[in-house]
C-alpha cells in the first residue's frame, strides 16, 4: 500500500503507478497466480497506466486485477467484501465498517471515562 487520503477519505494520486504495479505483477507471476492478486489504485492514476501487454492480457484472462478506487470507504469494501456504511444522524449504517469501527471506539471511550474516573 502506498500513497495517501485527505480528510474527506479521498484517495490522492501516486507516482511510479506502472512501475509499482509492474513490480508486485512480477512477485505473483513467479509465486504462481492464484486468480485472486491485484492493486488497488487511485482512480486518478488510471490515465497514467501504460502497461506491458502481458499484463494486460493477465489482467483481461482475470489472473491479475487493477481496481481503482476514488475513497477509502470503496478500498475497505473491496478489502473486506462487507458495506463501509454511510454517515447517517445515528451514526453509520447498521453493522456496516464505519458502524463496527464507530462502536469499538465508543467502547474505548467508555473504558477511558471510566479509568478516569477511578473504576
Amino acid at each position: 500500500m502506498t500513497g495517501s487520503v485527505n480528510q474527506n477519505g479521498e484517495i490522492h494520486p501516486i507516482g511510479g503507478v506502472n512501475q509499482k504495479i509492474e513490480g508486485f505483477y512480477e512477485v505473483c507471476k513467479s509465486k504462481g497466480f492464484t486468480g485472486t492478486q491485484g492493486v488497488i489504485i487511485p482512480e486518478s492514476n488510471v490515465q497514467d497506466l501504460m502497461l506491458r501487454q502481458e499484463i494486460v492480457e493477465s489482467v483481461k484472462k482475470k489472473k491479475f486485477h487493477i481496481y481503482a478506487v476514488k475513497t477509502i470507504d470503496q478500498g475497505i469494501e473491496l478489502l473486506t467484501g462487507i458495506k463501509a456504511g454511510k454517515k447517517i444522524k445515528a451514526g453509520f449504517e447498521k453493522n456496516s465498517i464505519n458502524d463496527r469501527v464507530d462502536k469499538k471506539l465508543e467502547g474505548f471511550a467508555q473504558k477511558i471515562k471510566g479509568f478516569t474516573k477511578g473504576k
